[in-house]
């Protein structure tokens, strides 16, 4: 049997899972199943460990490894359904998977200290278009509301040389379009000597294989965008005009509480100068509903930033304290309120988006078409297919319209 992977979280930790299913049934753990937590809200480890006692009562052997794993190491220890804990770092290479049955049940190491990315080569897994490029890993910033430097350590990058070969070789087994993913990617570069940051690197990836059909940013911090990035915006049509920018709130003494490093009009203006220089950007967003302190007023002002900033998909967090962080001291919604302003978030966003999607009616999209009948646009948003295409094809598609979340093609 293969070993199955249960991947919560973002887009990073999906990618790290395929690298661990890779590597633990390389080291021979037939039916094994591994849950790759996430620590980032309280919901992603409740549904972790809802996962957990589910494959138990199959009678499935479970090992916890991930975010959640890493700072929750305690509470997942005490659920006997968990044969073992693996490190986040530790997940990533082939002698713990080797290892797996001797030693230690726990085997979590401190994130501290750790001076390069593990870049193991990235997996495409069988029958997907797009493959997902771990560039970066852990984050130098200190956001009150965040764990994750404690799951994943400082920042650390993966030189260019080998996210290039690793893009060649995905581009070589049939991918056409790249993920470049990391916990803050616009940090890309700062540990190494290269002389340049993540537009750099974009730009080089792009000389660099030339049959790379799409390149595409998972979430970017667009305080730290460099001008080499804006530049590749609008000069380089394979960069995708799909960007989602970790926002968090649209208030400034609610970004300030929160240790943020922008303000409100640096998202606006951001968005506006992208808008300018790449007039098909499209904009999706992390939204935290209500952070501790938040006030009717300010909330209202996260509620306005989706149209000022032109959002069009939206990730909406309900706060959730986290232990151990400042803001889990500060003065809390109350939870009903928390809930109410989630669901408010999420309307703003789903009416948002059923905007553009009218936008993109009567359009030609140029589509990269997926399995079960569906591809992306260039802008991200999904397609339904009026009749077959091989997944992997691009095609040229008008859109005849759609259904509030999913465009349809005519």
């Amino acid at each position: 049997m293969p070993v199955e992977v249960l991947s919560y979280g973002c887009r990073l930790n999906t990618a790290e899972g395929e690298v661990v299913r890779r590597e633990a049934e390389a080291a021979g753990h037939d039916g094994l199943v591994v849950v790759n937590t996430c620590a980032v809200t309280a919901e992603a480890g409740r549904q972790a460990r809802k996962a957990i006692r589910a494959r138990a009562r199959d009678g499935a052997r479970i090992v916890v490894t991930g975010c959640g794993a890493q700072i929750e190491t305690a509470a997942y220890a005490a659920m006997p359904e968990v044969a073992a804990l693996v490190g986040n770092d530790a997940k990533l290479h082939r002698t713990t998977w080797d290892g797996l049955d001797t030693g230690e049940r726990v085997k979590i190491d401190a994130m501290t200290g750790l001076a390069r990315a593990a870049s193991p080569a990235p997996v495409r897994p069988a029958g997907r278009t797009r493959a997902f490029v771990p560039v970066q890993n852990g984050c130098d910033h200190r956001c009150t509301f965040c764990v994750i430097p404690v799951g994943r350590g400082n920042s650390r990058s993966v030189p260019s040389g080998t996210v290039i070969a690793q893009i060649r070789d995905l581009v070589a087994a049939g991918s056409r379009e790249v993920v470049l993913t990391g916990v803050d990617l616009t940090a890309w570069g700062r540990d190494l000597t290269e002389g340049f940051g993540l537009g750099g690197l974009v730009r080089r990836i792009l000389r660099a294989v030339p049959d790379l059909d799409r390149l595409r940013l998972s979430s970017i911090d667009s305080v730290e965008a460099d001008a080499d990035l804006l530049d590749a915006l609008a000069e380089e049509a394979r960069l995708m005009p799909h960007l989602h920018l970790s926002l968090q709130a649209g208030d400034d003494l609610i970004l300030k509480r929160m240790k943020r490093r922008h303000g409100r009009d640096d998202a606006v203006r951001f968005c506006q100068t992208v808008r300018r220089l790449r007039p098909d950007a499209v904009f999706g967003a992390d939204l935290i509903a209500g952070f501790p302190t938040e006030t009717e007023a300010q909330f209202a002002r996260s509620l306005d930033l989706v149209a000022e900033c032109g959002l069009a998909h939206l990730h909406v967090f309900p706060y959730s304290p986290r232990p151990g962080t400042p803001a889990a001291r500060m003065p809390p919604v109350p939870e009903a309120e928390i809930r109410a302003r989630a669901a408010r978030l999420r309307e703003a966003g789903a009416r948002a988006l059923a905007d553009r999607l009218d936008g993109e009616v009567g359009r030609m999209r140029r589509v990269l078409a997926e399995h079960g009948g569906v591809g992306r646009t260039e802008g991200f948003f999904p397609v339904r297919l009026s009749e077959a295409v091989a997944p992997g094809s691009l095609v040229d598609l008008r859109i005849a319209g759609h259904d509030g979340r999913v465009l349809r093609a005519a």
